[in-house]
């Protein structure tokens, strides 16, 4: 190779090493998203408990993911010596920490759910278990054509499963883990009274909206850096990020009637959505896909806190799981040639690879919080979720006036 073409190379192998790092950081930068998200909504005495779990979720999803997932999901392993990963700039290692942002993502999204009642160990373990084998599973057939599925679906209807960003692998699978979690654990004690719903209040407006900010802003990362290589970037993902943004906010400012928790969930539901076919549709196209997604949130969100009762404290299910099936399906729609799309997409092979998404998540939420119920115990004493997750767990409030 001639000097020149060798510079070229190595300029090229180090800014898409640099462009997925970035990517990386602000996807990690979304678990203070979360974090805060939760914080600002659950009652005061569970603060701390809400920034504990977002942390340490992420740690163990970190070393389950770095030994088990990651083979299980893409047949690789980082075992070789430190010479042969900094290749090409280490740009398998920076790939391995972008997706694993991703699947850190999927207890973060559970912690919303089971928030105020939930034992600390026991989920802790059951995140590693989830992040190391179920969520990997089904990632790998999806993202690296394990199994045969997305050939299979490739040669039936057209086209294989397309989800370019997490709608169902990301945010379809943590929804309905939640859902799973959020069943077995059982509404909060004081929650419903007499038949009806008692409503807890939010603690912190002003978190509840810093955690949705943040988690907006880095899901430009988390949506455009799914590229993972500069060659790969369009700005047709970004722009159907903003405009999906923007339709969620709106619609669930109007079917919210201005409540600050739809206003500030709106935008989310939007983006999660998007996130399966932002790099096929239409801006017009993501700006209905996301405008749907937020009014299913509210509807859905107010249906299963007043008729269901299923305790959803943040309303995870919704949120991630429906609006992350609606999208991965509204890709099959919006993202055909007739309605502005690029296409290269079937309805059919979507709604097949959706269904899936939700069994796995569901058949593996039963399994692993199934399982470690039986064995620990998922829920706090009826004391101590009292006495609040903060003191009971933690041994410290998130103010001194906690604190005695």
């Amino acid at each position: 190779m001639d000097p020149v073409n060798s510079a070229v190379e190595t300029l090229l192998q180090g800014t898409n090493t640099l462009f997925i790092l970035l990517g990386a950081i602000m996807v990690f930068a979304m678990h203070a998203g979360f974090a805060f998200l939760e914080v600002g909504t659950v009652r005061h005495k569970n603060q701390v408990n809400a920034l504990i779990k977002i942390m340490t979720d992420f740690a163990v999803s970190c070393l389950c993911y770095f030994f088990i997932g990651y083979l299980i999901a893409y047949d690789t392993t980082f075992y070789a010596s430190a010479a042969t990963l900094a290749e090409n700039n280490g740009y398998e290692l920076i790939k391995f920490f972008f997706l694993m942002t991703f699947a850190a993502a999927i207890p973060a999204i559970v912690s919303g759910g089971i928030a105020e009642r939930a034992k600390f160990y026991p989920f802790l373990i059951a995140s590693g278990l989830i992040v190391g084998v179920v969520y990997p599973f089904f990632e790998g057939i999806i993202w690296n054509g394990n199994y045969g599925f997305q050939g299979w679906l490739e040669a039936s209807f057209g086209a294989g499963f397309h989800d370019f960003a997490g709608s169902i692998v990301v945010h379809g699978m943590g929804g309905w883990l939640a859902l799973v979690a959020v069943v077995l654990l059982g509404s909060r004690d004081g929650r419903y009274k007499n038949g009806k719903l008692n409503a807890f209040a939010p603690s912190n407006i002003p978190f509840l909206a810093l955690g949705a900010w943040i988690l907006s802003i880095g899901w430009f990362g988390f949506n455009v850096m799914s590229a993972q290589t500069v060659d790969g970037i369009s700005g047709l993902v970004a722009m159907n990020s903003l405009m999906a943004m923007v339709g969620g906010i709106l619609t669930a400012m109007w079917f919210g009637k201005n409540d600050p928790g739809f206003i500030h969930n709106g935008p989310l539901a939007g983006l999660v959505a998007v996130c399966a076919g932002s790099d096929i549709m239409h801006p017009i196209g993501s700006l209905v896909v996301g405008g749907i997604a937020g009014l299913l949130f509210v509807w859905l969100f107010t249906v299963m806190q007043n008729k269901s009762k299923v305790d959803d404290v943040l309303g995870v299910w919704p949120l991630h799981g429906v609006c992350g099936a609606w999208g991965a399906i509204a890709a099959g729609i919006f993202g055909t040639e007739a309605l502005g799309g690029l296409g290269g997409v079937s309805l059919v092979s979507q709604l097949i690879g959706t269904g899936l998404g939700i069994v796995i998540a569901i058949v593996g939420g039963v399994i692993v919080y199934g399982g470690v119920k039986q064995i620990a115990g998922l829920r706090l004493s009826q004391e101590d979720e009292y006495k609040g997750a903060d003191l009971a767990i933690h041994r410290i409030g998130s103010t001194n006036s906690d604190n005695g």
